[in-house]
């Protein structure tokens, strides 16, 4: 059975393909056009589809799917064994409770805290006994930067490569790379140290465009030992549930 999942995001759409909860395709687009979806759908003999946005209507590509495979809408509404306890669930994004969902069937009964480094970085929590209360909401890199442009009168707009070390504050340029950087890397430990105190046998997974750069900060922490990288994990999500 091949399960067609989308994560349609602020920046990019996010796109794949599952044997039941095996990944088997993979791609990054920044549009989605029906052309390549019928493609994908004949070559992979897709059965079920179902899809997250974070700002957009989905009702043509919804109708589009719904005319080729089993379409399942994914609302906040899905409970997939987890007692939501947020008190705003039509506002929750799809995306985190995709991410809530994966964690839990990739971890049942264990403690995760999510970590999203998107345009946002989100964080959120999964109790040991399934309860989600939700999380924190943050700038993500490129929005500080940008922040920090656009809010002062002479601060440049920095160029930031995710491959280049972070550097010391020696000028303009290195002082903001620093501050945003460093300033978020010691955001994430303070998190991981409250939600510590919290619950026992934390798992900490990150995910999300910069969440590679994340992690490789992260990997010489105390808390290296914890974390965990998974670039799908909100697609993990989605097909977690057309697999319920």
């Amino acid at each position: 059975m091949h399960n067609l999942v989308i994560d349609i995001g602020n920046t990019n759409s996010k796109l794949a393909v599952f044997n039941h909860k095996e990944l088997v395709h993979y791609q990054r687009l920044k549009e989605l056009d029906e052309l390549s979806l019928t493609s994908l759908i004949a070559k992979y003999q897709i059965q079920n589809a179902a899809v997250s946005t974070v700002n957009k209507d989905v009702g043509e590509l919804s109708n589009f799917l719904s005319t080729r495979v089993k379409y399942i809408p994914f609302t906040t509404n899905i409970k997939a064994g987890i007692k939501n306890n947020y008190e705003t669930p039509a506002t929750l994004g799809l995306d985190r409770w995709a991410k809530v969902i994966a964690a839990h069937g990739l971890y049942p009964g264990e403690s995760c805290l999510m970590i999203d480094a998107g345009t946002c970085i989100t964080y959120d929590v999964l109790t040991a006994d399934s309860q989600y209360f939700g999380g924190s909401i943050s700038l993500g890199i490129k929005m500080r930067f940008e922040a920090l442009n656009y809010y002062t009168g002479r601060l440049p707009l920095v160029n930031w490569d995710k491959e280049e070390a972070i550097p010391e504050g020696t000028n303009t340029n290195n002082a903001i790379k620093n501050g945003v950087l460093q300033g978020i890397i010691n955001e994430i430990e303070g998190f991981i140290t409250l939600e510590n105190k919290k619950n026992k046998a934390l798992k900490v997974i990150i995910t999300g465009g910069d969440g590679d750069f994340l992690n490789k900060q992260l990997k010489n922490s105390i808390f290296a030992t914890q974390i965990s990288y998974d670039p799908y994990l909100v697609l993990k999500g989605l097909n977690e549930v057309i697999t319920l």
